[in-house]
Protein backbone atom coordinates (compact mmCIF):
# COMPACT_ATOMS: atom_id res chain seq x y z
CA UNK A 1 0.00 0.00 0.00
CA UNK A 2 1.49 3.71 -0.86
CA UNK A 3 0.68 6.62 1.07
CA UNK A 4 -1.09 9.36 -0.89
CA UNK A 5 1.30 11.85 -2.45
CA UNK A 6 4.72 10.65 -0.39
CA UNK A 7 5.74 7.13 -2.43
CA UNK A 8 6.35 5.68 0.77
CA UNK A 9 5.29 2.06 1.02
CA UNK A 10 2.98 1.49 4.29
CA UNK A 11 2.56 -1.43 6.37
CA UNK A 12 -1.12 -2.12 8.08
CA UNK A 13 -0.77 -1.27 11.79
CA UNK A 14 2.27 -3.23 12.75
CA UNK A 15 4.97 -1.39 13.61
CA UNK A 16 8.31 -2.66 13.61
CA UNK A 17 9.77 -4.67 16.80
CA UNK A 18 5.82 -5.35 18.08
CA UNK A 19 3.04 -8.03 17.56
CA UNK A 20 0.05 -5.22 19.05
CA UNK A 21 -1.59 -3.20 16.47
CA UNK A 22 -2.13 0.11 16.13
CA UNK A 23 -4.71 2.43 15.24
CA UNK A 24 -2.40 4.00 12.17
CA UNK A 25 -0.58 3.19 10.11
CA UNK A 26 3.39 3.19 10.35
CA UNK A 27 6.04 4.09 7.62
CA UNK A 28 8.34 0.93 7.06
CA UNK A 29 12.20 1.09 7.75
CA UNK A 30 13.45 -1.23 6.08
CA UNK A 31 14.56 1.22 2.86
CA UNK A 32 15.11 4.36 5.59
CA UNK A 33 18.04 5.79 6.75
CA UNK A 34 19.34 4.73 10.08
CA UNK A 35 20.55 7.31 12.26
CA UNK A 36 23.66 6.70 13.98
CA UNK A 37 24.36 7.49 17.77
CA UNK A 38 27.48 9.54 16.78
CA UNK A 39 25.18 11.26 14.17
CA UNK A 40 22.26 12.09 16.95
CA UNK A 41 24.79 13.59 19.19
CA UNK A 42 26.05 15.91 16.35
CA UNK A 43 22.56 17.08 16.04
CA UNK A 44 21.86 17.13 19.64
CA UNK A 45 25.12 19.30 20.27
CA UNK A 46 24.39 22.09 17.25
CA UNK A 47 20.73 22.93 19.51
CA UNK A 48 17.51 23.27 18.77
CA UNK A 49 16.82 25.47 15.43
CA UNK A 50 13.98 25.92 12.73
CA UNK A 51 14.26 22.43 11.71
CA UNK A 52 14.92 20.78 15.37
CA UNK A 53 13.17 20.81 18.44
CA UNK A 54 13.63 19.08 22.05
CA UNK A 55 10.98 17.34 24.31
CA UNK A 56 10.77 15.08 26.95
CA UNK A 57 8.61 12.29 26.67
CA UNK A 58 6.19 12.91 29.20
CA UNK A 59 4.81 16.27 27.75
CA UNK A 60 1.20 16.12 27.02
CA UNK A 61 0.02 15.29 23.83
CA UNK A 62 -1.26 18.22 22.46
CA UNK A 63 2.42 20.08 23.57
CA UNK A 64 4.13 17.79 21.33
CA UNK A 65 1.68 18.40 18.70
CA UNK A 66 2.05 21.81 18.51
CA UNK A 67 5.97 21.43 17.46
CA UNK A 68 5.19 18.77 14.97
CA UNK A 69 2.30 20.94 13.45
CA UNK A 70 4.91 23.65 13.55
CA UNK A 71 7.18 21.87 11.49
CA UNK A 72 5.18 20.32 8.86
CA UNK A 73 4.07 23.84 8.14
CA UNK A 74 7.27 25.33 7.71
CA UNK A 75 10.10 22.85 6.15
CA UNK A 76 9.67 19.59 8.64
CA UNK A 77 12.16 18.75 10.85
CA UNK A 78 12.55 16.71 13.67
CA UNK A 79 11.27 16.17 17.35
CA UNK A 80 13.74 14.57 19.72
CA UNK A 81 12.40 13.27 22.34
CA UNK A 82 14.32 12.06 25.67
CA UNK A 83 16.60 15.63 25.13
CA UNK A 84 15.80 18.75 27.47
CA UNK A 85 15.79 22.20 25.70
CA UNK A 86 19.47 22.85 27.17
CA UNK A 87 20.56 19.18 25.19
CA UNK A 88 21.43 17.48 28.58
CA UNK A 89 19.84 13.84 27.18
CA UNK A 90 17.70 12.56 29.94
CA UNK A 91 16.44 9.17 27.83
CA UNK A 92 13.06 8.34 27.30
CA UNK A 93 11.17 6.42 29.56
CA UNK A 94 7.30 4.89 27.94
CA UNK A 95 7.97 1.88 27.29
CA UNK A 96 5.40 1.87 24.30
CA UNK A 97 6.29 5.17 23.43
CA UNK A 98 5.75 4.65 19.53
CA UNK A 99 2.15 3.44 20.31
CA UNK A 100 1.47 5.83 22.36
CA UNK A 101 2.80 9.28 19.70
CA UNK A 102 1.20 7.41 16.97
CA UNK A 103 -2.13 7.66 18.93
CA UNK A 104 -2.15 10.36 21.77
CA UNK A 105 -0.77 12.78 19.18
CA UNK A 106 -0.56 12.04 15.82
CA UNK A 107 -4.17 10.25 16.00
CA UNK A 108 -6.02 12.86 17.69
CA UNK A 109 -4.23 16.06 17.98
CA UNK A 110 -2.54 16.69 14.45
CA UNK A 111 -5.01 17.11 11.75
CA UNK A 112 -4.69 16.58 8.21
CA UNK A 113 -2.90 13.36 8.91
CA UNK A 114 0.48 13.35 8.90
CA UNK A 115 2.46 10.24 8.23
CA UNK A 116 5.83 10.41 10.32
CA UNK A 117 8.78 8.57 10.22
CA UNK A 118 9.70 7.16 13.89
CA UNK A 119 12.99 5.50 15.49
CA UNK A 120 14.90 5.04 18.81
CA UNK A 121 18.17 5.70 18.82
CA UNK A 122 20.29 3.66 21.71
CA UNK A 123 22.71 5.97 23.48
CA UNK A 124 24.48 3.73 26.26
CA UNK A 125 23.46 0.97 28.31
CA UNK A 126 20.90 3.23 29.93
CA UNK A 127 19.29 6.05 27.78
CA UNK A 128 17.36 5.83 24.67
CA UNK A 129 16.38 8.83 22.69
CA UNK A 130 13.37 8.55 20.31
CA UNK A 131 13.63 10.73 16.94
CA UNK A 132 10.21 11.72 14.70
CA UNK A 133 10.98 13.37 11.64
CA UNK A 134 8.14 14.77 9.79
CA UNK A 135 8.26 16.56 5.89
CA UNK A 136 7.39 19.61 4.95
CA UNK A 137 3.14 19.38 4.53
CA UNK A 138 1.16 19.12 1.65
CA UNK A 139 -1.85 20.11 3.06
CA UNK A 140 -1.22 22.94 4.69
CA UNK A 141 -2.20 24.33 7.30
CA UNK A 142 -1.99 21.94 9.54
CA UNK A 143 -3.66 22.20 13.09
CA UNK A 144 -3.59 20.99 16.20
CA UNK A 145 -7.07 19.82 17.78
CA UNK A 146 -7.58 20.73 21.41
CA UNK A 147 -10.59 21.32 23.88
CA UNK A 148 -12.93 21.68 20.52
CA UNK A 149 -10.31 24.27 18.91
CA UNK A 150 -7.97 24.02 16.18
CA UNK A 151 -4.74 26.24 16.09
CA UNK A 152 -2.32 26.48 13.84
CA UNK A 153 1.37 27.15 14.49
CA UNK A 154 4.68 28.08 12.73
CA UNK A 155 8.36 27.75 13.21
CA UNK A 156 9.53 31.04 13.92
CA UNK A 157 13.67 29.84 14.30
CA UNK A 158 13.55 27.71 17.55
CA UNK A 159 10.23 27.68 18.93
CA UNK A 160 6.92 27.36 17.78
CA UNK A 161 4.28 30.50 17.87
CA UNK A 162 0.93 31.07 16.68
CA UNK A 163 0.61 31.93 13.12
CA UNK A 164 -0.62 35.07 12.71
CA UNK A 165 -3.46 36.21 10.28
CA UNK A 166 -1.17 36.45 7.22
CA UNK A 167 0.85 33.84 8.27
CA UNK A 168 -2.36 31.73 8.02
CA UNK A 169 -3.08 33.24 4.64
CA UNK A 170 -0.09 32.25 3.02
CA UNK A 171 -0.25 28.37 4.38
CA UNK A 172 -4.22 28.33 2.99
CA UNK A 173 -2.34 29.17 -0.42
CA UNK A 174 0.41 26.99 -0.19
CA UNK A 175 -2.29 23.88 0.53
CA UNK A 176 -3.92 24.82 -2.32
CA UNK A 177 -7.21 26.00 -0.03
CA UNK A 178 -6.84 29.64 -0.70
CA UNK A 179 -6.61 31.10 -4.29
CA UNK A 180 -6.31 34.91 -3.45
CA UNK A 181 -6.50 35.59 -7.00
CA UNK A 182 -9.78 35.50 -6.33
CA UNK A 183 -10.37 37.65 -3.27
CA UNK A 184 -12.77 40.27 -3.75
CA UNK A 185 -10.84 43.86 -3.21
CA UNK A 186 -12.38 46.23 -0.73
CA UNK A 187 -14.69 49.22 -2.81
CA UNK A 188 -13.74 48.51 -6.13
CA UNK A 189 -16.37 48.05 -8.83
CA UNK A 190 -16.89 47.70 -12.42
CA UNK A 191 -15.66 51.31 -13.08
CA UNK A 192 -12.50 50.90 -11.78
CA UNK A 193 -11.73 48.12 -14.97
CA UNK A 194 -10.72 48.79 -18.29
CA UNK A 195 -14.09 48.20 -20.39
CA UNK A 196 -11.99 48.62 -23.67
CA UNK A 197 -9.96 45.66 -22.70
CA UNK A 198 -12.53 43.34 -21.42
CA UNK A 199 -14.24 44.06 -24.85
CA UNK A 200 -11.42 42.74 -26.22
CA UNK A 201 -10.66 40.09 -24.17
CA UNK A 202 -14.08 38.73 -24.93
CA UNK A 203 -14.13 39.44 -29.02
CA UNK A 204 -10.48 39.04 -29.50
CA UNK A 205 -9.45 36.33 -27.49
CA UNK A 206 -12.55 34.14 -26.06
CA UNK A 207 -14.45 34.50 -29.12
CA UNK A 208 -17.90 36.13 -27.80
CA UNK A 209 -19.75 37.28 -30.82
CA UNK A 210 -20.78 40.66 -28.91
CA UNK A 211 -19.94 42.35 -25.65
CA UNK A 212 -22.41 42.70 -22.32
CA UNK A 213 -24.63 45.83 -23.12
CA UNK A 214 -25.90 46.68 -19.28
CA UNK A 215 -23.61 47.17 -16.54
CA UNK A 216 -26.01 44.17 -14.84
CA UNK A 217 -25.26 42.26 -18.04
CA UNK A 218 -21.69 43.06 -17.48
CA UNK A 219 -21.84 41.84 -13.94
CA UNK A 220 -23.09 38.66 -14.59
CA UNK A 221 -20.69 37.67 -17.36
CA UNK A 222 -17.55 38.95 -15.22
CA UNK A 223 -18.74 36.91 -11.77
CA UNK A 224 -18.30 34.55 -14.05
CA UNK A 225 -15.16 34.60 -15.53
CA UNK A 226 -13.63 35.06 -11.95
CA UNK A 227 -12.90 38.99 -12.65
CA UNK A 228 -15.71 39.91 -10.24
CA UNK A 229 -17.56 38.53 -6.90
CA UNK A 230 -20.71 38.88 -6.06
CA UNK A 231 -22.02 40.55 -2.80
CA UNK A 232 -25.10 40.01 -1.04
CA UNK A 233 -25.77 43.83 -0.16
CA UNK A 234 -24.69 45.61 -3.20
CA UNK A 235 -23.02 45.24 -6.83
CA UNK A 236 -20.26 43.17 -7.80
CA UNK A 237 -16.78 43.94 -6.58
CA UNK A 238 -13.41 43.18 -8.51
CA UNK A 239 -11.35 40.30 -7.64
CA UNK A 240 -7.42 40.62 -7.01
CA UNK A 241 -7.35 38.73 -10.18
CA UNK A 242 -9.80 41.16 -12.08
CA UNK A 243 -7.87 44.38 -11.04
CA UNK A 244 -4.10 43.56 -11.71
CA UNK A 245 -5.70 42.07 -15.40
CA UNK A 246 -7.83 44.66 -16.10
CA UNK A 247 -7.80 47.14 -14.08
CA UNK A 248 -7.26 51.07 -14.85
CA UNK A 249 -4.99 51.90 -11.70
CA UNK A 250 -4.60 49.20 -9.65
CA UNK A 251 -2.44 50.29 -7.17
CA UNK A 252 -5.05 53.07 -6.15
CA UNK A 253 -7.28 49.94 -4.69
CA UNK A 254 -4.17 47.32 -4.24
CA UNK A 255 -1.10 48.35 -2.93
CA UNK A 256 0.83 45.28 -3.40
CA UNK A 257 -0.38 45.33 -7.62
CA UNK A 258 2.89 47.23 -9.73
CA UNK A 259 5.98 46.70 -10.07
CA UNK A 260 9.20 48.52 -8.26
CA UNK A 261 11.68 49.06 -10.70
CA UNK A 262 15.08 50.43 -9.62
CA UNK A 263 18.57 50.91 -11.16
CA UNK A 264 21.66 51.35 -9.26
CA UNK A 265 25.33 52.24 -10.54
CA UNK A 266 27.19 49.59 -8.56
CA UNK A 267 26.86 46.00 -7.47
CA UNK A 268 24.46 46.33 -5.05
CA UNK A 269 22.09 48.31 -3.33
CA UNK A 270 23.16 52.32 -2.73
CA UNK A 271 21.99 55.23 -0.90
CA UNK A 272 21.03 56.63 -4.11
CA UNK A 273 19.41 54.77 -7.40
CA UNK A 274 19.71 56.35 -10.72
CA UNK A 275 16.42 55.60 -11.30
CA UNK A 276 13.66 54.06 -8.71
CA UNK A 277 10.11 54.02 -9.40
CA UNK A 278 6.87 51.89 -9.30
CA UNK A 279 5.32 51.46 -12.38
CA UNK A 280 1.50 51.00 -12.40
CA UNK A 281 -1.34 49.38 -14.85
CA UNK A 282 -3.16 46.65 -16.09
CA UNK A 283 -1.16 43.29 -17.16
CA UNK A 284 -2.67 43.03 -20.26
CA UNK A 285 -1.92 45.61 -22.76
CA UNK A 286 -4.69 46.82 -25.31
CA UNK A 287 -5.05 45.46 -28.55
CA UNK A 288 -7.20 45.85 -31.62
CA UNK A 289 -8.24 42.64 -33.44
CA UNK A 290 -9.49 38.69 -33.12
CA UNK A 291 -6.03 36.14 -31.80
CA UNK A 292 -4.75 34.92 -35.00
CA UNK A 293 -5.28 37.47 -37.23
CA UNK A 294 -2.21 39.90 -36.68
CA UNK A 295 -3.39 42.03 -33.83
CA UNK A 296 -2.68 46.05 -33.16
CA UNK A 297 -1.41 47.25 -30.30
CA UNK A 298 -3.42 50.41 -28.81
CA UNK A 299 -2.10 50.90 -25.31
CA UNK A 300 0.77 49.42 -23.42
CA UNK A 301 0.01 47.00 -20.36
CA UNK A 302 2.39 46.59 -17.28
CA UNK A 303 4.79 44.70 -18.58
CA UNK A 304 5.76 47.29 -21.81
CA UNK A 305 5.26 50.23 -19.21
CA UNK A 306 8.00 48.59 -17.58
CA UNK A 307 10.25 47.81 -20.49
CA UNK A 308 10.26 51.10 -21.28
CA UNK A 309 11.42 52.35 -18.00
CA UNK A 310 14.03 50.23 -17.93
CA UNK A 311 15.62 50.79 -21.45
CA UNK A 312 17.92 53.06 -20.93
CA UNK A 313 19.49 51.31 -17.82
CA UNK A 314 20.07 47.73 -19.63
CA UNK A 315 20.90 48.50 -23.16
CA UNK A 316 22.50 51.38 -25.08
CA UNK A 317 22.52 52.70 -29.15
CA UNK A 318 25.46 51.69 -30.74
CA UNK A 319 27.94 54.49 -32.29
CA UNK A 320 27.57 53.51 -35.46
CA UNK A 321 24.51 53.60 -37.73
CA UNK A 322 23.29 50.53 -39.87
CA UNK A 323 22.64 50.58 -44.24
CA UNK A 324 18.63 51.91 -43.36
CA UNK A 325 20.32 54.79 -41.24
CA UNK A 326 19.23 53.84 -37.88
CA UNK A 327 21.48 53.65 -34.63
CA UNK A 328 20.84 49.96 -33.53
CA UNK A 329 20.08 49.03 -29.76
CA UNK A 330 22.38 46.61 -27.85
CA UNK A 331 20.93 44.97 -24.92
CA UNK A 332 22.41 43.64 -21.52
CA UNK A 333 20.39 41.47 -21.59
CA UNK A 334 18.35 38.98 -23.17
CA UNK A 335 14.77 40.35 -24.18
CA UNK A 336 13.15 37.44 -24.33
CA UNK A 337 14.53 36.17 -21.04
CA UNK A 338 14.00 39.39 -19.17
CA UNK A 339 10.59 39.50 -20.32
CA UNK A 340 10.06 35.46 -19.35
CA UNK A 341 10.92 36.25 -15.82
CA UNK A 342 9.33 39.47 -15.41
CA UNK A 343 6.17 38.13 -16.35
CA UNK A 344 6.65 34.77 -14.52
CA UNK A 345 7.24 37.17 -11.21
CA UNK A 346 3.68 38.83 -11.65
CA UNK A 347 1.77 35.80 -12.89
CA UNK A 348 3.22 33.52 -9.50
CA UNK A 349 3.08 35.83 -6.93
CA UNK A 350 1.30 35.65 -3.51
CA UNK A 351 -1.05 38.30 -3.28
CA UNK A 352 -1.37 37.66 0.58
CA UNK A 353 2.24 39.37 0.90
CA UNK A 354 2.04 43.35 0.85
CA UNK A 355 5.14 43.85 -1.58
CA UNK A 356 4.97 44.13 -4.73
CA UNK A 357 7.29 42.84 -7.55
CA UNK A 358 11.45 44.40 -7.63
CA UNK A 359 13.22 44.61 -11.03
CA UNK A 360 16.45 45.85 -9.85
CA UNK A 361 19.47 46.50 -12.26
CA UNK A 362 22.57 46.30 -10.84
CA UNK A 363 26.32 46.98 -12.91
CA UNK A 364 26.71 43.20 -13.41
CA UNK A 365 23.42 41.37 -13.26
CA UNK A 366 19.57 42.28 -13.20
CA UNK A 367 17.55 40.79 -10.34
CA UNK A 368 13.68 40.02 -10.37
CA UNK A 369 11.96 39.09 -6.94
CA UNK A 370 8.48 37.67 -6.57
CA UNK A 371 7.04 37.67 -3.35
CA UNK A 372 6.34 34.81 -1.60
CA UNK A 373 7.12 31.14 -0.84
CA UNK A 374 6.92 28.56 -4.04
CA UNK A 375 3.70 27.08 -4.18
CA UNK A 376 3.43 23.44 -2.30
CA UNK A 377 5.45 21.07 -3.28
CA UNK A 378 7.31 22.98 -5.91
CA UNK A 379 11.21 23.46 -5.74
CA UNK A 380 13.56 25.25 -8.21
CA UNK A 381 14.94 22.05 -9.35
CA UNK A 382 10.83 20.97 -10.40
CA UNK A 383 11.02 24.31 -11.76
CA UNK A 384 13.40 24.49 -13.96
CA UNK A 385 12.52 20.51 -15.09
CA UNK A 386 9.33 22.55 -16.32
CA UNK A 387 6.75 20.99 -13.55
CA UNK A 388 3.61 23.62 -13.45
CA UNK A 389 1.91 24.64 -10.21
CA UNK A 390 0.29 27.85 -10.75
CA UNK A 391 -0.36 29.78 -7.54
CA UNK A 392 -2.69 32.08 -9.34
CA UNK A 393 -4.33 30.08 -12.58
CA UNK A 394 -6.71 32.38 -13.71
CA UNK A 395 -4.55 35.44 -14.06
CA UNK A 396 -1.73 32.73 -15.75
CA UNK A 397 -4.53 31.22 -18.13
CA UNK A 398 -5.68 34.94 -19.21
CA UNK A 399 -1.53 35.66 -19.61
CA UNK A 400 -0.95 32.51 -21.23
CA UNK A 401 -4.45 33.64 -23.87
CA UNK A 402 -2.36 36.88 -25.02
CA UNK A 403 0.66 35.02 -25.10
CA UNK A 404 2.58 36.95 -22.27
CA UNK A 405 2.84 32.76 -20.67
CA UNK A 406 5.15 30.49 -22.14
CA UNK A 407 1.59 27.90 -23.45
CA UNK A 408 3.87 24.57 -22.28
CA UNK A 409 5.41 26.18 -19.30
CA UNK A 410 8.82 25.63 -20.15
CA UNK A 411 9.53 29.40 -20.01
CA UNK A 412 11.97 29.10 -17.54
CA UNK A 413 13.75 26.11 -19.08
CA UNK A 414 13.57 27.17 -22.71
CA UNK A 415 13.82 30.64 -22.48
CA UNK A 416 15.86 32.23 -19.36
CA UNK A 417 18.13 29.76 -18.63
CA UNK A 418 19.43 28.99 -22.51
CA UNK A 419 19.80 32.84 -23.66
CA UNK A 420 21.72 34.21 -20.58
CA UNK A 421 23.94 31.39 -20.29
CA UNK A 422 24.50 32.04 -24.17
CA UNK A 423 24.46 35.94 -23.47
CA UNK A 424 26.88 36.44 -20.62
CA UNK A 425 28.84 32.74 -20.09
CA UNK A 426 27.00 31.86 -16.73
CA UNK A 427 24.29 30.32 -15.07
CA UNK A 428 21.35 32.30 -14.55
CA UNK A 429 20.40 31.81 -10.68
CA UNK A 430 17.39 31.27 -9.12
CA UNK A 431 17.15 31.65 -5.47
CA UNK A 432 13.65 30.08 -3.28
CA UNK A 433 12.68 31.12 0.28
CA UNK A 434 9.86 31.13 2.21
CA UNK A 435 9.72 35.37 1.58
CA UNK A 436 10.25 35.60 -2.07
CA UNK A 437 11.46 33.64 -5.55
CA UNK A 438 14.56 35.42 -6.65
CA UNK A 439 15.90 35.24 -10.86
CA UNK A 440 19.30 36.57 -11.03
CA UNK A 441 20.81 37.34 -14.75
CA UNK A 442 24.28 38.34 -15.34
CA UNK A 443 25.12 41.16 -18.31
CA UNK A 444 26.05 40.03 -21.22
CA UNK A 445 29.64 39.55 -22.45
CA UNK A 446 31.02 42.66 -24.54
Amino acid sequence: MLAAGTGQTLVGCRPVGTSRRLPLYTIRRNKRHVMQPAELLQIIANGENSGVEFKGDQDRPERLAKEIVALANFNGGKLILGVEDDGTITGIRRTDLERWIMDAVFGRKVHPMILPFYEEVQIDDRRRVAIITVTQGTAKPYVVRHNNREEIYIRVGSTSQHATREQQACLFALGGMLHAELLPVSGSGFHDLSRDRLEDYLTGIVGDSEVPSSEDEWGERLCGLGFLAEREDGPPVCTIAGLVLFGRKPRRLLRQAGVRWMAFEGDDKAYRALDDRVVDGPLVALFRGRAGTGRQLLEEGLTERLEGAMRPFVSEEAETVNAPMRRERRWHYPTDAVREAVVNALAHRDWTRNEEVEVARYADRLVATSPGALQNTMTVKKMIAGQRSPRNPLIVEVLRDYGYVDARGMGVRNKIIPLVRRSSGREPQFEATEDHLRVVMWRGIG
